[in-house]
């Protein structure tokens, strides 16, 4: 007779997923940083960068503060919206538009 046919093998956090999703809340918080102050120069140089890429159709690294976290990304500017204070960018991996606030950006820099 086998017994172990009804025997399940022990996973820890799979039988408490409430658990699970509220350790990796924790660890997600420990890892955040705060958004970067940025000085007016700055605030001009990328300004300047993000108008020049946008007209040369340059590729750029872009790092932006979200959710905590501070992301880079290599893509192309497609749109820069003073007044709605957002930017448009194309991805270099999935081609895919993305919107980012003006005052989430932190660097842009030609590739």
């Amino acid at each position: 007779m086998n017994n172990d046919r009804g025997m399940k093998k022990w996973r820890p956090f799979a039988s408490m997923p409430e658990q699970y999703t509220g350790l990796q809340e924790v660890i997600n918080k420990q890892s955040e940083v705060p958004q970067p102050l940025l000085t007016e120069e700055q605030m001009e140089q990328i300004n300047f960068t993000l108008i020049e890429a946008l007209h040369t159709n340059k590729q750029v690294y872009l790092t932006y503060y979200k959710q905590g976290q501070c992301i880079t990304e290599t893509g192309f500017i497609q749109f820069v919206d003073s007044l709605g204070e957002l930017f448009v960018f194309i991805d270099d991996i999935f081609e895919l538009k993305n919107k980012v606030r003006l005052n989430e950006l932190i660097d842009v820099q030609f590739v």
